[in-house]
């Protein structure tokens, strides 16, 4: 499903140029769990930029379900962000003026799909998340459990291939982080693919192996 091969990215500040991953190589079978675990500065935010089609890389290869994800513009990005990626983040990034069904539908609404049938699928995948009673509520109305779990139902409703989580438990407690692991287990067991960024080891425990970065390169 994914396939980096010897990938490079460095940032220019002023006369300094910092090399932030230096030669990452790594295969994600489809269908896999993976949790990606290093210390702050070992890259896994560019990392997980770069498998996002976020950012860009130097060199290197970035293969995305058999096609080559390099040198893209960035119309062609999103439309391969569309077509196979999903996102959770750690902070939810709910809109805050509209109720979980309008969230979880935004990405339909900008593939143009209709109003009713992106209500209808959007409703379809609260109840997945098991947030149907709570479609109608503004995000300050629930919980941070209940707010990630509307993120989940927002990356899915696209059908992505591949989740990208970048600390998704994060913001959470121990109890509602298992919980909200459980799901995404759940989630996978259909054949999403997920990568999830994480500091935390009794999460990474529960993927199906973990890559460990440090300064840029798998160890």
């Amino acid at each position: 499903m994914i396939n980096l091969q010897n990938l490079r990215k460095s940032y220019t500040t002023g006369n300094q140029k910092l090399e932030v991953l230096k030669g990452l190589s790594c295969h994600v079978k489809e269908g896999e769990i993976v949790a990606i675990m290093g210390s702050s500065g070992s890259g896994k935010s560019t990392l997980l930029n770069i498998l996002g089609l976020l950012d860009g890389f130097d060199s290197g290869e970035y293969i995305l379900a058999g096609e080559s994800m390099a040198g893209l513009g960035e119309r062609a990005a999103a439309k391969y962000r569309s077509k196979f990626l999903g996102f959770v983040f750690q902070s939810f990034n709910l809109i805050g003026f509209k109720t979980a069904i309008e969230n979880v539908a935004l990405p339909l609404y900008y593939q143009k799909v209709s109003r009713k049938e992106r209500n209808a699928t959007a409703m379809e995948y609260l109840k997945k998340v098991g947030l149907e009673d709570w479609a109608l509520h503004l995000p300050n109305q629930m919980s941070g459990g209940q707010k990630q779990r509307v993120a989940i139902a927002r990356a899915l409703v696209a059908k992505p291939k591949v989740i990208l989580a970048d600390e998704p438990t994060g913001a959470l407690d121990s109890k509602t982080s298992r919980e909200v692991m459980t799901l995404l287990r759940e989630i996978n067991k259909e054949g999403i693919t997920m990568i999830i960024v994480t500091h935390e080891h009794d999460i990474a425990a529960l993927c199906d192996r973990t890559i460990l970065l440090t300064d840029g390169l798998i160890v």
